[in-house]
């Protein structure tokens, strides 16, 4: 008797798994099934032979359909090909696809509540907020604390330089400790300088968030459970799996906000708005004479917590300090591959500088930025090839008929855009692999702008995209205007394994400089 019940749970079990891994090819949809049940496409994670976003890029190269059915573990997905179809989810039908469908926990894990992860209403209440924190107003008052941070990052070049001489820069590294102390300085309001104090405690967190991670095996299926289950992630933060660096962060963040309320003190950054949001229940429009003042409220009327606030810098922190700092690198990477490109951004920038009556080495202006229009489609390009998410993902909302399928998204579903392989398909982008500025100029427009989503689109689109490209081009113009770069061959990127979504290059990215 009992091994016939054994046998009949064995059966059973074997009848659900199957029926379980074989919707997509019952439904009549094109199946990844490259990985074994129960890993599906993360096979190759799991093995450390590829990062998920280049996993995803894959099966978008190995099919031809609008959509692939996927399996992540034991959760289904679909892999969406088609730009049109992209557009419409993210856009026009974005009322069937408002969620993410990540892990977030308001009230036991409140760090978990920022704009990436909240659903609903209740993240559209905070995107309202948020949202006038980065006008351009904003973006001009703080443009002075990243100008001084692109200032020691040239001040730090130069003084390891010897006159005439060359150097070899691995651009990743400096470009990365450049974007953490324009989040330290411009989102956290720090005072840093981590070219000369490189073991501060701003900069080390963040070599444990995205060089170094000390995670033990717990933190790095939480991280996983996060995307893959959200359940599995609710139950591992009731059993105490977090972590300890994003409490380090609301640490930060509490101590500053009671010493500026304290001390009275007030700094143009977006800390400052928030502490203004926190206050008010709002933020200050560009047109205001107190956007920037300092005002208190009682302890029971504040309109959020501190806790909201650690969350939301914690958001703009890892993805604004990873994302700038590829741009960065990237782009220089690929100038010193095309020196006839090169030659043109850096005649821009000293015309620029010139018509602006700005001297090489004196402050920049934001005026001045915004003429730089060739620089911008070098930027443009560096995102398509590189974009700074390799993915992005939505979950069904409401079921979803897709035009010209007989085919209906249930409600519940995951979707996964894989952008690096839309940026990098020559249907959208002639030569993808070439880097070609000029393919984004409005008198050529040689490329498909229904493709081209590095910000993402529609609502949810980044809500910080103005200030990552101001950001990026302070960085680019300090360094092409004091520096040249040595022409080397060319040579593709390669990226190592890691666990976080972002893409790294394996071994950096050396370039060899000379003073100009």
């Amino acid at each position: 008797m009992l091994l016939f019940i054994f046998i009949l749970s064995v059966i059973i079990i074997y009848s659900i798994v199957k029926r379980h891994y074989s919707q997509w090819q019952r439904l009549g949809i094109a199946t990844d099934d490259s990985g074994p049940v129960p890993l599906g496409c993360l096979h190759r994670v799991m093995k450390k032979e590829k990062p998920l976003g280049l996993v995803f890029s894959d099966i978008y190269k190995n099919y031809e359909e609008k959509i692939v059915g996927i399996y992540m573990l034991f959760k289904p997905a679909i892999l969406v090909r088609d730009a049109a179809l992209i557009r419409q989810i993210m856009t026009t039908d974005f009322g069937s696809f408002h969620d993410r469908g990540v892990y977030v926990d308001e009230k036991y894990d409140p760090l978990s509540s920022h704009l990436f992860n909240l659903k609903g209403q209740t993240w559209r209440t905070l995107r309202a907020k948020l949202t006038p924190s980065f006008s351009s107003g904003k973006l001009k008052a703080m443009f002075e604390t990243v100008d001084e941070v692109g200032d020691k990052m040239i001040k730090h070049l130069l003084g390891q330089m010897e006159d005439g001489g060359t150097k070899q820069v691995d651009v990743k590294d400096l470009a990365t400790t450049y974007a953490v102390d324009i989040i330290g300085s411009v989102i956290f309001g720090l005072e840093l300088d981590s070219f000369s104090n490189p073991n501060n405690e701003f900069h080390l967190m963040s070599d444990g968030l995205f060089k170094n991670p000390k995670s033990n095996f717990l933190q790095q299926i939480r991280h996983v459970m996060n995307f893959i289950c959200p359940p599995i992630a609710h139950l591992l933060c009731r059993l105490g799996v977090n972590d300890p660096i994003t409490f380090s962060i609301r640490d930060i963040v509490q101590r500053t906000i009671e010493f500026r309320e304290k001390n009275n003190v007030v700094r143009k950054d977006l800390l400052q708005l928030l502490i203004q949001l926190r206050n008010t229940g709002k933020i200050s429009d560009d047109t205001d004479d107190s956007v920037w003042r300092s005002e208190s409220a009682a302890e029971n009327l504040k309109s959020i917590s501190i806790d909201v606030i650690a969350a939301n810098l914690l958001l703009f922190y890892i993805a604004g300090s990873e994302t700038t700092s590829a741009t960065i690198a990237f782009t220089l990477y690929e100038l010193a591959m095309y020196p006839e490109i090169l030659a043109k951004v850096q005649l821009e920038i000293d015309s620029t500088l010139a018509k602006h009556n700005l001297r090489v080495g004196g402050p920049l202006s934001y005026d001045a930025l915004k003429d730089m229009k060739y620089l911008d489609l070098c930027v443009m390009e560096t995102m398509r090839k590189y974009p700074g998410l390799p993915f992005l993902n939505r979950e069904c909302t409401q079921d979803f008929q897709i035009p010209g399928m007989d085919f209906t998204i249930k409600r519940g579903t995951a979707i996964i855009i894989p952008l690096f392989g839309l940026h990098r398909d020559p249907e959208y982008f002639p030569q993808p692999m070439d880097y070609i500025p000029e393919r984004f100029d409005r008198d050529i427009i040689n490329y498909n702008p229904m493709a081209y989503m590095p910000f993402g689109e529609g609502p949810r689109h980044c809500i910080a995209q103005r200030m990552g490209v101001v950001n990026v081009k302070v960085a680019l113009v300090k360094f092409l205007a004091n520096f040249s770069i040595e022409t080397m061959e060319r040579k593709e990127v390669e990226f190592k394994f890691h666990t976080t979504p972002i893409l790294l290059p394996k071994g950096g990215l050396p370039i060899t400089i000379k003073r100009r």
